[in-house]
């Protein structure tokens, strides 16, 4: 069976179906929906984006996927399907998270697996080391490429699986039983640890003590910069943090660029190129990571269509650059007019947040990250695995 086919039998087997729910929880945490995903799709077309996504997995030799087919065959994860099974008809997010995985699986999860997939075939085998000649290569990339491409998604997988931990104290009489929460935490909790000990197993068989420790580097980032998130928003002032963009990128690149580019460059370790095209390629997937981010911040000021009742992270890209631009006090001030009753009115916070600069300038610097990553391709000689890696980003920092 394929694994396409088989991603497609999950929704059954976990009993749910339809497109996913929004997430309920804290709009100010990553969502697989808003932050945590590779979207956007409200600046590029879907049928632009599926086009690009499709052409490059025809050049990687086969799809990618959240996780390895070796992974989603074993018993353990299948145990920990049926008690995820019985979590239907409650509200836990975990449940919304395994049905975001598998309906957003092809357009969004998959993409970091591909852009090492695509990143390894761009640079081929190295030139000046001939030691690694006798490892299996299929299409243009070694098998331990892929492998990393496969432990790269379920790290990824495994810290949304754990972002969806419910906070018991923040609970409300609509969230439902405690019983429910208490054990779909519980769940949480086991299957993101069951994802990462693959990974830890996966990166051990690798035999690369260097891509082992750029991959906990990695994990280490993301971990830090959830923390700083996650400790910011339980913060009863958190919509009034003073926070510069450089802060912010610092920050972003941490939760959201490190697991890409370190995976990236972990690629080219792993073909023995040398630290020049390592370099190269560690800065295209910063800057590849840091343009989505960026461009998913953007959604909801960009968006044709969107609903007077929807989020916004007032610590994303716009909202930064318009703080900055405005200045703290006049900030502030404008939350506080957006206040009824306790509660923000994010559509008027949204209008008057659009009449400033914020928005145009978060654009901007969408477009500066993409130009970076495209620089950084120059140093990979053309292909047709570097022209997808160039429409990736084209895709992302393509406004309209």
């Amino acid at each position: 069976m394929s694994l396409r086919r088989l991603l497609l039998r999950l929704p059954r087997y976990l009993g749910v179906s339809g497109s996913p729910r929004r997430l309920w929880w804290s709009p100010f945490l990553d969502t697989i929906s808003s932050v945590g995903s590779w979207r956007g799709q409200s600046s590029r077309s879907p049928a632009h984006w599926n086009q690009v996504v499709s052409e490059a997995e025809k050049i990687v030799g086969y799809p990618t996927s959240f996780m390895s087919l070796r992974c989603l065959l074993s018993d353990e994860l299948s145990n920990i399907a049926m008690q995820v099974r019985k979590l239907v008809g409650t509200q836990h997010p975990l449940l919304t998270t395994a049905r975001g995985l598998v309906h957003e699986s092809r357009h969004n999860l998959q993409l970091r697996g591909l852009v090492v997939l695509l990143i390894s075939k761009a640079a081929g085998p190295s030139s000046m080391n001939a030691s690694c000649q006798n490892y299996d290569m299929v299409s243009g990339i070694y098998s331990c490429q892929r492998s990393l491409a496969e432990i790269t998604e379920l790290i990824h997988t495994a810290l949304l699986v754990h972002r969806g931990i419910v906070n018991l104290s923040e609970l409300q009489s609509s969230d439902g039983p405690l019983k429910d929460m208490q054990f779909g935490n519980k769940i949480a909790i086991l299957s993101g640890d069951f994802l990462l000990a693959n990974a830890c197993n996966g990166l051990a068989l690798l035999q690369n003590t260097k891509v082992v420790e750029l991959l906990a580097s990695a994990l280490m980032d993301l971990v830090q910069g959830v923390y700083h998130e996650n400790s910011t928003s339980a913060k009863e002032n958190h919509i009034t943090e003073d926070i510069g963009i450089s802060t912010w990128k610092e920050q972003t690149f941490l939760s959201h660029g490190a697991l890409l580019a370190k995976s990236c460059q972990a690629a080219m370790e792993l073909a023995k190129h040398d630290a020049d095209v390592q370099d190269m390629a560690f800065q295209y997937g910063k800057h590849m990571a840091m343009s989505h981010k960026i461009n998913s911040d953007l959604q909801p000021f960009i968006k044709e269509k969107t609903s007077d009742s929807i989020t916004f992270n007032l610590n994303s890209a716009p909202v930064v650059l318009h703080q900055e631009f405005l200045g703290r006090d006049l900030w502030i001030k404008q939350i506080r007019e957006a206040q009824e009753k306790g509660r923000l009115d994010y559509a008027k916070l949204r209008e008057t947040i659009k009449a400033g600069k914020g928005v145009t300038s978060a654009i901007d610097l969408c477009r500066y990250h993409g130009n970076k990553a495209l620089e950084a391709l120059e140093s990979f000689p053309p292909s047709e695995a570097r022209s997808a890696l160039e429409n990736i980003v084209f895709a992302v920092t393509r406004f309209s």
